[in-house]
């Protein structure tokens, strides 16, 4: 084809129009591609010592590995393997039996503790995954000789036959009130929900849990 049968070339953009100019040229061309590439393990190679460790996964047994948490107040220690629940942690190593074991699966709630104020079955956390955490336990509740106001509410109306579900049912009352000081009927059995008593006195539970709202935490 001819010069003078060739069609014309486009026209370019004219510098003194920056919007069109932007929108007809590429953002990028392959030499900065490659440069972006290229600048990615350099920046990764920048990094200090303790930025690439704190981004290593952390590797932990198979063996038994110490681990420290706060129960109660107190800083304690114990050496568990990996597979070892807190639930084992607390009765077994540090001779905390308040919580008790029942269902030994999370249905239940009769392992439940606080776990950095809230609650958890502690039958269901590894002792590893609670490692620094602030744990509270039935065991942390009284005062000497003196009852905690719920641990006493459940005695004056009978919340309790025989015995195995009510730390747990305690420390979900204790949780909610931290939060809700005067709970309503329908907030107290949501935050009683997943406690289970096998004996059925829900009705009286429900009337302690009622009956210490408004009064003294503890």
């Amino acid at each position: 084809m001819s010069d003078s049968t060739r069609p014309p070339h486009p026209p370019v953009p004219s510098s003194d129009e920056p919007g069109e100019a932007a929108s007809a040229t590429p953002n990028f061309s392959r030499r900065t591609f490659l440069k972006s590439v290229g600048a990615a393990p350099i920046a990764a190679a920048a990094l200090t010592p303790t930025e690439a460790e704190a981004q290593q996964a952390q590797v932990i047994g198979p063996g038994a590995v110490p681990v420290s948490f706060t129960v109660n107040g107190q800083r304690r220690s114990v050496t568990v393997e990996p597979r070892v629940t807190l639930l084992d942690a607390l009765r077994n190593q540090l001779d905390m039996t308040g919580s008790k074991r029942v269902c030994d699966r999370g249905s239940c709630g009769a392992c439940t503790v606080m776990v950095n104020g809230r609650t958890a079955y502690s039958c269901t956390v590894l002792a590893v995954d609670a490692a620094n955490a602030d744990i509270r336990t039935i065991e942390g509740l009284t005062q000497g000789t003196v009852l905690h106001p719920v641990q006493q509410a459940f005695c004056e109306k009978d919340g309790l036959m025989c015995g195995f579900c009510t730390p747990g049912f305690v420390m979900s009352t204790v949780a909610l009130l931290e939060k809700v000081p005067n709970p309503t009927p329908e907030q107290a059995r949501h935050a009683l929900d997943g406690n289970i008593c096998r004996c059925g006195t829900y009705v009286r539970l429900l009337e302690a849990v009622l009956s210490v709202k408004g009064g003294a935490r503890g």
